[in-house]
């Protein structure tokens, strides 16, 4: 596997390989590597010829208050995993290189932001927005790779991509989920053992909803309801949201149709978990899928 740290080698080594023909799948992440990062980097190894994984924790997107100092980090651990998961190279930027100059422009995300995690997060977009424009104009992938967990977020590539033109496909992951099924999260590091136990049931409860579409249910509010009784009968977290909108427009619904998400944050102690699962619903049918 190869490593580069600096911002230009790394573009250089890009365009080498684009001008050879060679395909480029790229993943970003901020590190502390779990299984839903080497699902990512499979499912590249199967598309493309070299993949492409960077880690930088980004500061731009945490907010006052948030845990970028606390934000887990070890990046040997990381190094010897995006080995073994078949990386081919491995970009480890420091912040310096990144971010070298104030910046002369400003990122605003207008769209997909207002809702979910955006809604209590301001700005938190704006730097991711930010770091995916640099970091594809540095690695110029093919194909990028995120995972679903982080549903907003894939909503709000998507616009990037298609507003700025970017000649990149993206790639959907669906979350990878421990076998009770909680969602894998560098942040479950932070769940007390009894949180731990309670923490399966945000899935559990998304799941309720699900049923209740399948059994004929079209009224967001009283879908939303069955979750939220549900997470606070079998948890002793705070909800934070939980909301159904359309995907990936992340618009309000009436009534539930088309393809939608039902998402949820919870707070625990020292951790503030999300998870979502995606629907395509119809009027008048009990069909749908997952």
């Amino acid at each position: 596997m190869e490593i580069i740290t600096s911002t230009k080698a790394m573009q250089a080594r890009a365009l080498q390989l684009k001008k050879q023909g060679i395909t480029i799948g790229f993943a970003p992440t901020m590190g502390y590597l779990h299984d839903g990062h080497i699902k990512l980097v499979k499912q590249s190894l199967e598309n493309n010829d070299i993949t492409v994984m960077s880690i930088f924790v980004n500061p731009l997107q945490f907010g006052p208050g948030e845990d970028f100092d606390a934000y887990p980090r070890d990046v040997k651990r990381d190094q010897k995993l995006a080995e073994e998961a078949g990386v081919n190279i491995l970009f480890l930027p420091e912040r310096a290189d990144v971010y070298p100059n104030e910046p002369s422009f400003e990122i605003n995300v207008l769209k997909r932001t207002d809702v979910l995690c955006g809604r209590s997060r301001p700005g938190h977009f704006n730097g991711v927005a930010t770091i995916l424009i640099k970091l594809f104009n540095i690695m110029l992938p093919d194909n990028v790779y995120f995972g679903l967990k982080d549903a907003q977020q894939v909503a709000v590539v998507d616009s990037l991509i298609k507003d700025f033109n970017f000649p990149i496909q993206l790639i959907p992951v669906e979350t990878e989920r421990e076998e009770d099924g909680l969602a894998r999260s560098s942040r479950n590091v932070y769940l007390s053992e009894e949180e731990r136990v309670h923490a399966p049931h945000l899935y559990k409860g998304l799941k309720k909803a699900a049923d209740a579409i399948q059994n004929g249910e079209t009224n967001p509010a009283t879908v939303i309801h069955i979750v939220e009784d549900y997470i606070k009968t079998n948890t002793n977290g705070e909800i934070d949201y939980i909301e159904i909108l359309s995907f990936p427009n992340l618009e309000q619904l009436k009534q539930l149709h088309g393809k939608i998400i039902i998402a949820l944050a919870v707070k625990f102690s020292k951790a503030r978990l999300i998870d979502n699962i995606i629907l395509e619903t119809q009027i008048g049918s009990r069909n749908f899928e997952v």
